[in-house]
């Protein structure tokens, strides 16, 4: 009798912790990994679409593959030259023009490393993830007090990030299956 109870102890053990280890993933990595596939398998390297959470913002994307995925998200200052882009399909250069005359305070630009979603912490000598909002750039290298954040607030911000990172992901996915 004791053997049945401490194996089962173990199998509720083991199924608690892969439990919680599924639901630390992050939201972006399966769509950070299907945006990646998606645009190799159209043969592209940038994509770019309006944000369906805010009509008056763009996302675009530059993918390098197996190294990273470059999003910016962010108000623009002529709202129809960027329509006109996106009607033509011209993705990098939307990526581009959201890169140099958008509007500063709507700007979100992350670059994910890896194109595997966000990671709060990575690999000791590997680059890290970031994700910057408004000029606030957050380095999601694990080491909080570096950036003079608390534990919590780093927690938070990556939280945030992973969440808006996964809307963005969303919309450019989306845009992909759209044109095909």
């Amino acid at each position: 009798m004791t053997r049945v109870v401490f194996a089962s102890l173990v199998v509720l053990t083991v199924l608690s912790v892969a439990g919680l280890a599924s639901a630390q993933e992050p939201k972006s990595s399966a769509l950070a990994k299907e945006l990646a596939s998606a645009l190799e398998a159209v043969k592209l390297d940038s994509i770019a679409a309006k944000d369906p959470s805010a009509p008056d913002t763009f996302v675009a994307a530059l993918y390098f593959p197996g190294v990273q995925l470059l999003v910016i998200s962010a108000k623009y200052t002529a709202p129809q030259l960027l329509n006109e882009r996106l009607a033509k399909k011209e993705y990098r250069d939307t990526y581009i023009d959201l890169s140099s005359a958008s509007v500063p305070a709507s700007k979100v630009f992350v670059e994910d490393l890896g194109a595997d979603g966000l990671k709060a912490k990575h690999e000791e000598n590997t680059g890290a993830d970031t994700y910057e909002v408004a000029g606030v750039r957050t380095v999601f290298d694990g080491d909080w007090k570096r950036q003079q954040v608390s534990e919590a607030d780093y927690a938070k911000t990556f939280s945030t990030a992973d969440a808006r990172y996964a809307q963005l992901l969303t919309a450019l996915i989306a845009q992909v299956k759209k044109d095909k």
